[in-house]
C-alpha cells in the first residue's frame, strides 16, 4: 500500500464584512483556538449544508 499525501486546494478572495461581524468572529476564533479563516470556512460550510431549497422554503411559508 502506498502512502499518498493529499493537499486540499484553496484560493484567495477578498470579501467585505461588517466590522461588528469581524470582531465577533475574531473573538470566537480566539476562544476556540482556531484561525479566523478556519472559523469562516466552517461557518460557510455549515450554512450551505443547512440551506433550504426553494421548494422547502415555499412549503414552510405556505403553512
Amino acid at each position: 500500500m502506498d502512502f499518498i499525501i493529499k493537499k486540499p486546494t484553496s484560493s484567495n478572495r477578498t470579501i467585505r464584512m461588517p466590522d461588528s461581524l469581524i470582531d465577533t468572529l475574531g473573538k470566537i476564533a480566539t476562544e476556540q483556538g482556531i484561525s479566523f479563516n478556519q472559523l469562516v470556512v466552517q461557518c460557510c460550510e455549515f450554512a450551505l449544508e443547512h440551506l433550504k431549497s426553494n421548494d422547502e422554503t415555499q412549503k414552510s411559508t405556505d403553512k
